[in-house]
């Protein structure tokens, strides 16, 4: 599996709007943010890199003005880390991920969404429903569930125009965005999946806000997100989790423990 989710690392970010190629390198760029988390690069399998290698990468990040930054799975490409912290480029974590097949997949059922006092971020049991994971279909639909993940995330990234705009092309370009719509309107919690590529999926983002959690939407929408993928032909799906909650969360939808992934960047 180390070498499915490192070829579709190369080939997701192979997808972006700027591709670079720098030796064993492929770097994808976003025109539209500086995010450190959407401009990145990664090692194609079994690379062996230069030092004139990792120059050239570091010089196509610091002319746009970015940290060099990689994602990869270090045991896909061993001879990688020990060529960047060469340069110089340090740990800035380190990541299990989970993967998904048909074979282990549960289905849960759709949770009860309660609504939400318009005085109070806790969540009340009356008028509770049954609510739906959605596919959104309107700007507004798009904007709410960028707005909702940023909540989710304690703004770790800001809630923006060009962010529901991201979440659009990835649900019209073959992947997928589902939601579960709050009460009151807009978004309780939602996560996207990017296209399948090399077999396999990357199921991201996968936020709740804060008044809704403890219901099973995270639940929800990753099983249906994971389901949509299979349908379209993936032979599994993958996902990197924040914590010991989180990942019990997917291992409900059938996740489970693969191999790790490796984040190194050059600071200063």
């Amino acid at each position: 599996m180390d070498i499915d989710v490192q070829n579709f690392t190369v080939a997701n970010l192979r997808r972006r709007p700027v591709v670079v190629q720098a030796g064993g390198f492929v770097a994808g760029f976003q025109r539209d943010t500086t995010s450190p988390y959407l401009n990145y690069a990664t090692p194609v399998p079994g690379a062996r890199p230069t030092g004139r290698d990792v120059a050239s990468l570091i010089e196509a990040f610091r002319e746009r003005g970015l940290k060099p930054r990689l994602e990869f799975v270090p045991d896909a490409a061993p001879a990688v880390e020990a060529a960047l912290r060469e340069a110089g480029f340090t740990t800035e974590a380190v990541h299990e991920y989970l993967v998904c097949t048909p074979a282990t997949l549960a289905v849960p059922p759709v949770p009860p969404v309660p609504s939400v006092s318009s005085v109070s971020p806790a969540p009340s049991v009356t008028g509770a429903s049954a609510l739906p994971v959605e596919v959104p279909a309107t700007d507004e639909d798009y904007a709410s569930i960028d707005a909702a993940l940023s909540e989710a995330f304690d703004g770790e990234f800001v809630s923006s125009p060009e962010g529901a705009a991201r979440l659009r092309h990835i649900q019209e370009s073959g992947g997928a965005v589902r939601f579960v719509r709050a009460p009151g309107g807009g978004c309780a919690g939602g996560a996207c999946c990017s296209a399948p590529a090399v077999g396999t999926a990357e199921l991201s983002g996968v936020g709740t806000r804060p008044a809704f959690r403890g219901r099973g939407i995270a639940v929800a929408v990753t099983a249906a997100l994971t389901e949509v993928m299979f349908a379209r032909g993936a032979d599994s799906v993958w996902l990197e989790y924040g914590g010991e909650g989180s990942r019990r969360v997917y291992e409900r939808v059938g996740y489970r423990p693969r191999g790790t992934r490796l984040y190194m960047a050059l600071e200063g």
